[in-house]
């Protein structure tokens, strides 16, 4: 398991990028130089001595299978085609030497472990990916889809998984309307653990949300006890994240996970 930061993750690496992407951007969607971006992944494929897969994330809730056949790269047991966006939220695999990522700039990374080596699982949770905002979600978030998904290949119940939440937008942060509030069934936001009140903005109410706490929630609620992180926000630190929240036009890090042969 692994999360970037800004910061290059090792003396070794020299860092390349210009502001606002300075200095280890793996986002290759955001505007910056392309050849550096390709410079960075694959500095951590070799760092890791394996392959990263990386998805053009929709804040939906589609989770997809990562694995091998004759060498290629197969998604959902189909070979990927080459330079063929993979849209998803998330990705889990079975077989050793496949990184599955989740880019982040404020969005709430979930890393999944099963037992005993068996499978892992990277899901990119914004909060409408989280609470399965949308008529096509129909309230099942990409946490469900990917719980569900790495229990059924790796023949294991919820409550064997291990879960870690890295680094997103603090609760001190995130300020949201009432469209959260609705997305996540919450009518009322007086005592909720997940939600305090913040200054109304043009006469509009706003809270502010704490999404680590909501993506925790989820997961017990599928019976995962065993979690760690979500102790960190990414726009308080600007020296070791990237966020969007904060800057607008910016990098994204990633939190990656794979099996080691």
């Amino acid at each position: 398991m692994l999360m970037s930061t800004r910061e290059p993750l090792g003396e070794a690496f020299d860092a390349h990028g210009s502001p606002p992407y300075d200095h280890f951007n793996l986002g290759d969607h955001v505007g910056d130089d392309p050849a550096v971006v390709w410079r960075h992944r694959q500095w951590l494929a070799e760092v890791c001595d394996a392959q990263p897969v990386w998805l053009q994330q929709v804040h939906g809730h589609r989770v997809v299978r990562l694995g091998r056949e004759a060498g290629q790269l197969t998604i959902d047991g189909q070979f990927a085609l080459p330079d063929a966006p993979i849209v998803a939220d998330g990705s889990f695999t079975t077989e050793p030497g496949l990184i599955c990522t989740a880019m982040v700039a404020d969005c709430l990374p979930v890393l999944l472990a099963a037992p005993q080596g068996r499978g892992v699982a990277a899901l990119h949770a914004g909060w409408r990916g989280l609470c399965g905002a949308g008529a096509e979600m129909a309230g099942q978030g990409v946490i469900e889809k990917g719980v569900e998904a790495l229990c059924e290949a790796c023949s294991c119940e919820p409550g064997d998984l291990m879960a870690w939440l890295g680094p997103c937008i603090g609760p001190q942060t995130f300020e949201v309307g009432a469209d959260v509030l609705a997305g996540f069934g919450v009518s009322r936001a007086d005592g909720h653990p997940a939600f305090r009140e913040a200054p109304a903005v043009h006469g509009q109410s706003k809270w502010h949300a704490d999404l680590a706490w909501l993506g925790r929630q989820r997961l017990h609620d599928l019976g995962i006890q065993q979690i760690d992180g979500g102790r960190w926000c990414t726009v308080s630190e600007p020296a070791r994240f990237f966020s969007f929240r904060r800057d607008g036009v910016t990098g994204r890090q990633a939190a990656c996970i794979w099996l080691v042969g």
